[in-house]
């Protein structure tokens, strides 16, 4: 038995039997064939136990492959085990970019592209919605690649399977030709965002706000195509100084709503630019745990007011903002945004602060307005929950009990959460 395994919250644990780094996909298939359980971790972003297992836990980055470009000369072949961050500059390099990601780039892509992660924009989807094939390791040590006319079941199905069909060892993705971003950072009036949102969503590319739940304010930011621009990230003053204000909530939570306030103000007006995979990310190295529902658009505001209130009404001393976000409809089997373009609201609570009884609070309120949520984190649902979410979700059990027959890539969680594919 290896020593405690950790994500990278530090909230979920396990004791994985093994953990492997194969060098190579031979050595790889040797490994699943021969291993009762497996399961894959990236970077441990997720906060539910999605990675959790006493079996073999696999990690992928040392596995030898590279990027190249793909015949259609839109889309490439990326090793599953690299980090976004790894995968953008190897992009960069030969003149592309991604359609779209999110503020964190330490993720691994296959984990990324399995769990729906996303970024913002009315008419941007997931980045399971560029994925365009997949070339997995099977329960057996069987290589298979699926696209739309080869295996198009098994790839529907693993464009967001949560690890649950295979290990993923490459996956093809559209791209875009190189291009780069301007951010800009401001702060206004939360009354004023709403009466303007559907006109802020239309004009950038990118937009999204922060609002910290004691606060009238909120700080925006968009993201537009720029020609040319280069400037320097942020430096690491803001995370210095967050971490001690996130510190002094903890000792005194009493002081949450004043700090709050605080740090609104704190945030000024900014401008950096340059290629797009260097601008999407944020730095983020305060741990924090979080819950985040995909909420039907139109619905989005009053939720996120709901929330709001729930939390001035309880004194809840949560010390980090709401992020509220546009994400594009899909028709991804186990997508939260299937069939629905919707805004995505994430609630987040320093780590070493309690949170499980305001995100029990909160979930409440983003179920009743139709949510789903995402899938790496936190949200209490049932099979049956899952059942009448995803009216696409038995399609998706089928071809899992098709392709793996018993549960070697299921975890405890994973096989309570889809027990109607078992």
């Amino acid at each position: 038995m290896w020593a405690e395994w950790r994500n990278w919250s530090g909230s979920v644990t396990a004791k994985p039997a093994a953990i492997e780094r194969p060098r190579d996909e031979a050595e790889l298939q040797a490994l699943v064939m021969q291993a009762a359980k497996v399961r894959v971790v990236g970077a441990g972003h997720s906060f539910m136990p999605l990675c959790a297992t006493d079996g073999l836990l696999l990690q992928l980055g040392d596995l030898e492959d590279d990027l190249t470009v793909a015949e259609d000369g839109r889309s490439v072949w990326a090793p599953a085990g690299w980090p976004i961050s790894k995968l953008t500059e190897a992009l960069w390099a030969k003149g592309f970019s991604l359609i779209n990601q999110g503020d964190i780039d330490k993720q691994a892509i296959a984990g990324a592209v399995s769990t729906a992660t996303h970024g913002t924009g009315r008419t941007l989807g997931s980045l399971a919605t560029a994925a365009e094939a997949f070339r997995l390791v099977l329960a057996g040590g069987d290589v298979v690649e699926c696209d739309r006319t080869r295996e198009p079941e098994l790839f529907e199905a693993a464009r967001l399977s949560l690890g649950m069909l295979g290990v993923v060892t490459r996956i093809r993705l559209k791209v875009l030709p190189a291009y780069r971003l301007k951010e800009t950072i401001w702060r206004q009036s939360l009354s004023k965002t709403f009466e303007e949102w559907d006109a802020l969503a239309d004009a950038h590319r990118h937009v999204e706000f922060f609002h910290f739940p004691y606060s009238e304010h909120v700080n925006m930011k968009t993201l537009d195509v720029v020609e040319a621009g280069e400037s320097a990230p942020p430096g690491e003053l803001e995370d210095t100084v967050f971490q001690a204000v996130c510190d002094l909530a903890a000792a005194w939570p009493r002081t949450a709503p004043t700090l709050q306030r605080m740090l609104t103000r704190a945030i000024r007006s900014s401008e950096r630019a340059g290629p797009a995979g260097r601008i999407f990310p944020s730095e983020r190295a305060v741990r924090f745990e979080e819950m985040e529902y995909e909420i039907p658009a139109a619905a989005g505001p009053d939720a996120l007011k709901a929330a709001m209130q729930l939390v001035r009404d309880r004194r809840w001393p949560i010390i980090f903002p709401f992020e509220f976000r546009t994400v594009a409809a899909d028709d991804i089997w186990l997508s939260p945004m299937n069939g629905r373009d919707c805004v995505s609201i994430s609630f987040h609570q320093y780590a070493k602060m309690p949170w499980r009884e305001a995100f029990a609070g909160v979930e409440q309120v983003f179920q009743a307005a139709g949510g789903r949520p995402h899938w790496a984190k936190r949200h209490t649902l049932t099979s049956a929950d899952v059942l009448r979410l995803y009216p696409d979700a038995p399609k998706w059990g089928a071809v899992r009990k098709r392709v793996v027959p018993g549960a070697k890539f299921l975890n405890d969680h994973l096989a309570e959460l889809f027990a109607f594919s078992l």
